[in-house]
């Protein structure tokens, strides 16, 4: 029998304020343990929460950019269960009426482009983490990251591959970090991906049962997981077994998914209205507001890019993921760099130098401007395409003008006709066999010649002279 999978996914996104969801406590990954928290966050008695504007903000803006309706009129539940990394009891978040409903996201896969659905985003507090690792018989509780605020964004079950999955995280990934609600780092979990699969008879309508699957820190996680996932359970129905509702963990080392707990009998939360917070109201005026915040959007940016500057949609793709890079690669246009010379060395030496550094395009020294008169340098014959790859290394490396980089080496490059034909000669001479096959047809050799007169000149001949006189010497 033939399969489909139906896949939704529930991500949680780090918000990216500067204080915890209901209380004044900073924000600081990697802190020491328990050292950013106060008695709200750490549930003592008698405490009152008070809502972090910023926060719900930040997932209407959200909202508004993934096309959502904006709630007018939404509220905190409590969410009742009982974990070490709870120190309440109960979990403050957002059930039936959450902040935005609706929207979706396109993705491309294949060279087909499909709208996922969204059923919801909404707000709620982080619970704190329990650390095992090095605890004995024990386990320790940090709640440094008890009531940060997380904004969760909840998918129809609308995806059909794990390849799609995997898209839609990064494109979820590149909208929230273009409007700069959330830094998107998934190693260090401020965006995190579970998802909700099932498989079905290709042709049948109903679903069949689902499982969850946790702990995908990267996109490639995803991908991987729900293709081991999809494959078991399309197994156990051929064997005449069934699914069981459960949680199961993606192991990364051994490539598999494994079960956590059962899910067969639904968790009774009791969730209730929070009497200790007001209802959140928002008027079309704070929605314009917050509207008026928002910038181009990634898939807005590279049809533009596309169009505007008649680049290849592969060129697009790279330079628009990342808004930094996108502003990076205008300000260099800006700056009059030719659009495709910018594009090609910036997806080539630039994200090169960028990645063996595991660093981010606006983390570096490099200028847009200074990429553009090298280029210039190019252009005016100065130095060569090879000798440019050595100087923007170097510009790379030490923030200095290409102009300086070439004085300072002596890598200016030689156009001297007399200069450049003498040592032409000179490799003619010493390959005569090579000379005789070559006027006997074998025009492959004129890669060689070339080769030997560039390094007898240490790269620097300009090889526009180089391969005109060698063609008038060569008789070609």
């Amino acid at each position: 029998m033939q399969y489909e999978a139906v896949i939704g996914l529930e991500i949680h996104a780090q918000l990216l304020t500067e204080s915890k969801m209901f209380c004044g406590c900073p924000i600081k990954f990697g802190a020491e343990p328990n050292t950013q928290t106060c008695p709200v966050c750490i549930g003592m008695p008698g405490v009152l929460p008070v809502m972090n504007k910023k926060a719900i903000e930040y997932v209407i803006k959200t909202g508004l950019a993934v096309n959502c309706k904006i709630a007018p009129y939404s509220r905190f539940a409590r969410k009742n269960y009982f974990y070490p990394d709870l120190p309440k009891g109960y979990q403050i978040s957002q059930y039936e009426l959450p902040l935005c409903e609706g929207g979706g996201i396109g993705i491309t896969v294949n060279g087909s482009t499909r709208k996922i659905g969204l059923t919801r985003i909404h707000l709620e507090e982080d619970a704190g983490k329990n650390i095992h690792e090095g605890a004995g018989n024990h386990s320790f509780v940090d709640l440094n990251r008890a009531g940060t605020p997380l904004m969760e964004i909840v998918s129809e079950p609308d995806i059909r591959s794990p390849q799609e999955a995997a898209e839609f995280v990064k494109k979820l990934r590149a909208i929230v970090r273009y409007i700069g609600v959330c830094d998107g780092n998934m190693e260090q979990g401020s965006l995190r991906c579970d998802a909700n699969v099932s498989v079905r008879p290709i042709g049948q309508k109903e679903f069949g049962t689902k499982t969850e699957i946790k702990n995908m820190n990267s996109f490639r996680f995803v991908e991987k997981a729900l293709e081991y996932e999809i494959k078991r359970q399309i197994k156990v129905l051929n064997e005449g077994g069934r699914i069981i509702q459960e949680t199961r963990l993606w192991d990364s080392g051994k490539g598999i998914t494994e079960s956590m707990r059962s899910k067969e009998e639904a968790h009774d939360y009791r969730y209730f209205p929070d009497p200790d917070l007001v209802p959140v109201e928002v008027d079309d005026a704070w929605i314009e507001q917050i509207t008026a915040q928002l910038v181009e959007l990634p898939d807005a940016r590279r049809q533009r890019f596309i169009t505007q500057y008649s680049l290849p949609e592969q060129d697009a793709d790279l330079l628009t993921s990342e808004r930094s890079t996108a502003e990076w690669f205008e300000q260099a246009v800006k700056s009059g760099g030719d659009p495709k010379a910018v594009s090609n060395w910036m997806m080539g030496e630039f994200m090169r130098l960028l990645n063996e550094e595991g660093k981010q395009i606006d983390e570096s020294a490099l200028k847009p401007k200074q990429l553009v008169d090298m280029l210039a340098l190019i252009d005016k014959g100065t130095i060569s395409g090879k000798i440019a790859k050595t100087v923007f290394e170097e510009m790379y490396k030490t923030g200095k003008e290409a102009e300086a980089v070439v004085k300072e080496k002596g890598l200016v490059q030689i156009s001297d006709t007399a200069g450049i034909e003498a040592v032409i000669g000179e490799i003619l001479d010493k390959n005569p066999n090579e000379v005789e096959r070559f006027r006997a047809g074998d025009e492959k050799l004129m890669g060689f010649f070339v080769g030997q007169i560039m390094k007898a000149m240490k790269g620097k001949a300009n090889p526009a002279i180089v391969n005109e006189i060698l063609k008038k010497k060569l008789g070609s």
